[in-house]
C-alpha cells in the first residue's frame, strides 16, 4: 500500500479530528511516548528528548507504507494520541491497526471513535477486508476496546512475544 502519490486523509469524527503527524507534534510525542504507564506494554525503547520525539516523526512522515494519524479533539490541534494502519498486505486486503492515547485522556471513548472511523475509512477507501491488531496481555483497556470494535481474539502465542495477544476483524463492512 503505497500512499506516497495521494493527499493524506483526514478524518473527522463527532468529537475528534485524525490528522497528518507533523513536526509541530513533537512535544506531545515526547509525552506520549515518555509515558511509563504507556511504555509498560510496548516493546520499545521511550522517547526521552525532544531529539528523540523528532526522529520518531521523521521517520513517520517518510515511511509510505504507514497511514500514521494524529487523534486530536477537533478545534484543538494539539495531538493526544495516535492511531495507525501499517503492514499492508495487498494479495489478501489486510493490515494491522496501532494506537495510543495519553493517560489523561483514556476512558473517555476516545479511542473507541478513533478506531471506528479509521476502520470504516480502512473498508470504503483501501478496500481492506481484515484488520489485525495485537496488544499487551496486561492492557486491559486496549483489550477491552478491541472487542468492543468486534475484533476476535485469535487464541494464538506470537513466538516473538509471548506477551502479546493477538485479535482480527474479518469482514466488517
Amino acid at each position: 500500500m503505497n500512499k506516497g502519490l495521494q493527499n493524506f486523509p483526514i478524518l473527522i469524527t463527532e468529537r475528534l479530528t485524525l490528522r497528518q503527524l507533523s513536526i509541530d507534534d513533537t512535544a506531545e510525542i515526547l509525552l506520549l511516548r515518555s509515558d511509563d504507564e504507556i511504555n509498560k506494554f510496548f516493546n520499545r525503547k521511550p522517547s526521552r528528548t525532544l531529539n528523540d520525539a523528532l526522529h520518531f516523526i521523521k521517520i513517520i512522515i517518510e515511511n509510505d507504507d504507514t497511514f500514521y494519524w494524529a487523534v486530536t479533539k477537533t478545534g484543538d490541534e494539539k495531538l493526544i494520541g495516535t492511531i495507525c494502519l501499517f503492514d499492508f498486505e495487498d494479495d489478501t486486503a489486510k493490515c494491522e491497526i496501532g494506537y495510543e492515547l495519553r493517560t489523561e485522556y483514556q476512558g473517555q471513548g476516545i479511542m473507541a471513535e478513533a478506531a471506528r472511523n479509521v476502520i470504516q475509512y480502512a473498508a470504503d477507501t483501501l478496500g481492506i477486508k481484515t484488520i489485525d491488531a495485537s496488544t499487551h496481555k496486561d492492557n486491559k483497556s486496549s483489550t477491552t476496546l478491541l472487542q468492543k470494535l468486534n475484533f476476535k481474539n485469535l487464541e494464538s502465542i506470537n513466538p516473538e512475544n509471548p506477551n502479546l495477544i493477538s485479535f482480527r476483524l474479518i469482514k466488517f463492512k
